[in-house]
């Protein structure tokens, strides 16, 4: 069994069994999951950790199911990667980068929160799941989805990249694109959970789900030796990630895992769509909802659900907030490429951008620990870098063709 008492809520506190319910009836504040961490904290070592498998399930005492997990067991564990070329390039000397474009199996983050929430899915006993999406959330639930053995359901707005319908409809699901952004895609989500007795990954089970994403912030202090960095910069959509990275750095220090917290938490967002960061640098914490304008539409929800939070947890780690422009992005994704091999979505390139603005008004210095969370694949979005990258060379076979190419090159 786990260690989770039930849910309670973010705001009056009131205390709710473990249920597939994701706001309070009485002040309608969002739910949270309530553990048992004095529980935890008799079973739970540094070496229990290290002797556990290498993936989001060494901690599993800190993950909201009762039974074991029926799907995703190698998700997680991914690298973090101190990169050397990148810092080079942006002036500073000790930079890494969490990298979850290789994530197992749809090279996204959105894999943690998935099987969190398809493995508590079927312990609530549904057959069916669902999620509205920009795009990685979409691949993540038809994926796990097919491995549990579960009906899908995924709502997307229709102008989503070609390559994340692709990595969606491959695994059998029923996609339905919907006319509008994806604050349109999500009311209609919680419309059709309302009716049908379907489990929505990122709506009535979102407690649960949200969740999954601690264990980006725990990895990140296991492979630093059992340390927080001094600077987390994580890009923000609805600001559930944000939220969970720097809840998860807090609870190694409550459980002792970890000596003390001094992150500085950054919120990344697209100037196209940045609620959040613009809450932030206009010094308050009610955000007002945007229509999304940006490439990177992984992370364009304009009417973010823990965008209050978000905020809250930027302010409580001494952090800031930061948009990027469209160009801005796609210099990011192809300095990340250029200098470390890393291919990432328009997310990172969002995150890398945001990196260099932050390094530039001092408020990351050069010699502090800083990680860039890499969240997607960029082969996810190759539209927003078709047409700034060039065009292979093409000759004939003959080596004096290739000696002529190779002398244009050098004009």
């Amino acid at each position: 069994m786990g260690f989770v008492k039930g849910l309670k809520c973010r705001e009056c506190k009131r205390e709710f069994p473990k249920d597939p319910i994701h706001v309070c009836e009485f002040c309608f504040g969002p739910l949270e999951v309530n553990y048992d961490y004095e529980g935890i904290g008799k079973v739970l070592s540094r070496k229990s950790i290290e002797n556990g498998p290498p993936s989001m399930w060494r901690y599993k005492e800190l993950l909201p199911i009762d039974e074991d997990p029926i799907v995703g067991l190698n998700v997680g564990w991914t690298p973090l990667i101190k990169v050397k070329n990148l810092a080079k390039a942006l002036g500073v000397n000790n930079l890494y980068v969490k990298n979850d474009a290789v994530n197992h199996p749809t090279l996204s983050f959105k894999d943690r929160v998935v099987c969190v929430a398809v493995s508590k899915a079927k312990e609530f006993g549904y057959d069916t799941v669902g999620c509205a999406s920009t795009g990685n959330l979409a691949n993540s639930v038809a994926a796990h989805a097919a491995e549990a053995g579960l009906k899908s359901y995924i709502l997307i707005p229709a102008d989503l990249e070609r390559g994340k319908i692709l990595g969606t409809l491959i695994y059998g699901t029923n996609l339905v694109g919907v006319h509008g952004n994806y604050d349109d895609v999500n009311r209609l989500c919680s419309e059709i959970g309302a009716k049908y007795h379907w489990a929505f990954v990122n709506i009535n089970i979102r407690p649960y789900y949200g969740d999954g994403s601690k264990s980006f912030g725990y990895e990140i202090a296991e492979q630093l030796g059992w340390r927080t960095p001094d600077n987390v910069v994580v890009p923000v959509a609805g600001s559930s990630l944000i939220t969970k990275i720097y809840k998860a750095f807090n609870e190694f220090k409550d459980l002792g895992l970890i000596d003390k917290v001094t992150s500085k938490i950054f919120a990344a967002q697209a100037t196209g769509c940045s609620p959040v960061t613009t809450a932030i640098k206009n010094g308050t914490d009610i955000i007002k909802p945007v229509k999304p304008n940006t490439i990177a539409k992984s992370i364009a929800i304009g009417n973010p659900a823990d965008g209050y939070y978000g905020v809250k947890t930027v302010a409580e780690s001494g952090g800031w907030g930061e948009d990027v422009t469209d160009e801005e992005i796609i210099d990011g994704m192809t300095l990340l490429a250029r200098t470390e091999g890393i291919f990432a979505e328009t997310a990172g390139g969002v995150t890398v951008a945001v990196t260099k603005k932050l390094i530039e008004q001092g408020r990351i210095k050069p010699d502090e620990l800083t990680v860039i969370s890499i969240t997607g694949n960029g082969l996810k979005t190759r539209e927003a870098v078709e047409n700034s990258i060039g065009e292979a060379g093409i000759i004939d076979p003959t080596l004096q063709a290739f000696d002529d190419h190779l002398a244009s090159k050098k004009l």
